[in-house]
């Protein structure tokens, strides 16, 4: 080839590569609380460039979807999966090879990336570290992840030795730290990490930079560790109202979960007789229902920042969406502030309120689009048909 044609095709295909992608779109959720109609998203190198008029030249035509930023679910456990026999796996007793786990554990991610959700924040399994790496690295896909590695037990130790676990967690890359400070809703929900524990996991968490999440039913559980500084509080379907004032005054993001119960309740037969899936704990998650549905709309009441995590399990990896659908339906929560929950809410609670959770300049291209109007029919989240993130297209049904 002659010198001048070969310049001239180098030249051509570094200009081609250069060029923003264009997202037609009639009708956009901006993840902030805003409709905007007839706006064309212009991306270059993964972000947001700028929000046009209709004439710019469509890469992506979505006009007739709903377009919003992609979603972000704040508590998920990709490690948990049903194995070859169609029984839970949750790791505690796992007779398969950390390969096979690595794998359930992608496949459970490319699911949740497929169904809409470009972030998450698992609490946590060490398989989440390679696993996040890979994506973070573009050789397998998958959402943006966020993760605990392990978590904080009451039999972790002392005080000084939660401490120790939590600088080796940093150290060992986590992203977060996930403390039990109270039992299961299948054992009953109560404190179990003594106040001086709590009050270590969250305090060396803020010492290290990193952020604490507590898993807590009880208000006794829960009101120590908004004390100690934790920046979120997962699932609380125990707490009272001074818990949840308590709460709101400090700022602290709640993240109440309806999926999660839902599922173990339509995959019973999966989970019955594994640990502490007895007949009296499913009894308990049974009654766990109206219990969110009450304390979420008491959250709403005292204006808490509420967010969208699924706890998302065995089995509901890929259907992270129907948490949206529940907050609506059964919790009462207005569409709008569900997707806001489970846009920019949820990424200021993972601090990168900068970079996701909204269709802005200068925000990540993490984009959902989907069939309908979930402002008017909220089931409209079910039907995921155009998934980007980072600028680069993963799902594309919408034609």
């Amino acid at each position: 080839m002659p010198r001048n044609i070969n310049l001239c095709f180098l030249l051509c295909a570094t200009w081609a590569a250069a060029q923003p992608v264009v997202l037609k779109t009639s009708t956009i959720l901006d993840g902030k609380g805003q409709t905007l109609t007839n706006r064309s998203i212009v991306i270059e190198d993964g972000k947001i460039l700028r929000l046009a008029g209709p004439g710019e030249k469509a890469t992506y035509d979505l006009s007739g979807l709903t377009v919003m930023p992609g979603w972000i679910d704040t508590h998920v456990h990709f490690a948990w999966h049903f194995d070859a026999n169609n029984r839970l796996d949750d790791g505690s007793a796992s007779k398969e090879t950390p390969e096979v786990r690595a794998l359930y554990a992608e496949a459970g991610a490319y699911a949740t990336l497929m169904g809409g959700f470009t972030t998450v924040q698992s609490v946590g399994a060490e398989v989440d570290g390679p696993v996040r790496d890979l994506i973070n690295s573009g050789q397998i896909p998958g959402p943006r992840i966020i993760t605990s590695l392990r978590a904080i037990y009451d039999n972790t130790g002392s005080p000084e030795q939660i401490r120790a676990f939590v600088r080796k967690a940093k150290a060992d890359g986590a992203d977060v730290i996930k403390l039990f400070a109270t039992a299961s809703i299948r054992d009953g929900g109560k404190q179990t990490m003594s106040d001086d524990q709590i009050r270590a996991a969250c305090s060396e968490a803020a010492a290290v930079g990193l952020r604490s999440v507590a898993h807590a039913h009880a208000s006794s559980g829960a009101k120590a560790a908004v004390l100690a500084g934790c920046s979120s509080i997962e699932h609380g379907v125990l707490l009272d109202d001074e818990t949840l004032k308590l709460i709101a005054s400090h700022g602290v993001y709640f993240d109440p979960n309806f999926l999660v119960f839902h599922n173990y309740l339509d995959n019973k037969p999966k989970f019955l007789g594994i640990g502490n899936f007895t007949e009296e704990g499913f009894a308990f998650m049974q009654k766990a229902i109206p219990q969110v549905a009450d304390v979420l709309k008491r959250s709403m009441a005292l204006h808490i920042k509420l967010v969208i995590g699924t706890d998302a399990t065995a089995g509901a990896h890929g259907h992270n969406a129907e948490e949206f659908i529940y907050r609506v339906k059964d919790g009462g929560q207005p569409p709008m502030d569900a997707i806001v929950s489970g846009t920019s809410v949820a990424a200021e609670s993972l601090r990168l309120g900068d970079k996701i959770g909204s269709i802005a300049p200068n925000m990540a291209a993490d984009i959902v689009a989907v069939a309908g109007d979930p402002l008017k029919d909220i089931t409209a989240v079910r039907r995921v048909v155009f998934v980007m993130r980072n600028g680069k297209v993963y799902k594309n049904v919408s034609k």
